[in-house]
């Protein structure tokens, strides 16, 4: 993995620049971490985690406050300019990362495109190179919410990423044991599926022998989400879709709507991470099934 002395960012130095900046933007108030419980639940193979929050005010309030500005016509975009305390380092010319201010997990950072692009665009060779420098360093699981019906929260693109471990009691990640039964050791042209998961997907591996670049990358996500139907003629915004990124493989999901059953599904929620407000919601995702969530707010094949 080649880094741009342009910015000064040499192997080694973004991971401890994510763990120094943790403990400054903690120490500053600027990193407000969300805190959880959580409870696993199995259906159709697939054992999930479901955190439930335990305190949302902090996050309410900041959304409240940015739906206000937007109603009175002011700008509202948390990543221009972005808070310094939350800053971790450039990437390049055109990306910057940040840590994620309402995390659940530690050290989750953002790769954020340095002018405003809309989260409605589609991802570039630019946004993949920047992705790439971060999982060189940082062996994690990668995501983004492409529109508002994936999940997304934010208009600037960005994309992100969750070191491991996902799961507090440091199991897997659910969605690489599913994986597992796949054979993703060596190059395939054609996009796979699992028989396990429910919902229509589909799935590359990435076979580079280190972290793959941003090239590779680029070359996947155009295979996977053309397998899924997406017309690149068309607006972004007429295709939602969420896509996972690991060193080992690539997975995509189109989207149809944003949540089923008042139960919202990001990115993660494919990955086997699911997230509930309280006690309510977490019976009623156990009474549905949480496979069952994620086949209805997928599109169907």
């Amino acid at each position: 993995m080649a880094y741009s002395a342009e910015v000064g960012l040499a192997p080694g130095d973004l991971w401890s620049n994510i763990q120094q900046q943790t403990g400054h933007a903690l120490a500053r108030g600027a990193l407000q971490p969300i805190d959880t419980r959580y409870e696993f639940v199995d259906q159709g193979g697939m054992r999930f985690l479901v955190r439930i929050l335990a305190n949302l005010t902090r996050k309410e309030k900041a959304d409240l406050a940015q739906q206000a500005q937007q109603r009175m016509g002011k700008p509202a975009n948390p990543f221009l300019p972005y808070d310094p305390d939350l800053f971790v380092a450039n990437l390049s010319a055109t990306h910057l990362c940040l840590l994620n201010k309402y995390n659940v997990v530690d050290h989750h950072i953002l790769i954020v495109t340095r002018a405003f692009e809309d989260q409605n665009t589609w991802l570039t060779l630019a946004d993949f190179e920047a992705l790439a420098i971060c999982m060189a360093e940082v062996d994690g699981l990668a995501f983004y919410n492409g529109g508002r019906l994936a999940g997304a929260s934010q208009r600037h693109k960005h994309l992100q990423l969750v070191p491991p471990p996902l799961c507090p009691d440091r199991s897997p990640l659910p969605l690489t044991t599913v994986l597992a039964d796949l054979n993703l050791s060596h190059d395939v042209s054609e996009p796979l599926q699992s028989p396990i998961l429910a919902f229509h997907h589909a799935i590359l591996p990435l076979v580079e022998q280190q972290s793959p670049g941003g090239a590779t990358l680029l070359a996947a996500y155009q295979n996977l989400l053309t397998s899924l139907g997406v017309d690149w003629a068309r607006p972004p915004e007429t295709f939602p879709y969420n896509l996972l990124v690991t060193r080992r493989w690539m997975m995509a999901v189109a989207r149809r709507q944003e949540h089923y059953e008042s139960i919202p599904v990001n990115s993660l929620g494919f990955a086997g991470s699911l997230l509930v407000k309280n006690q309510e919601q977490l019976e009623l995702l156990k009474a549905l099934g949480p496979m069952t969530i994620l086949r209805h707010v997928a599109r169907a094949s």
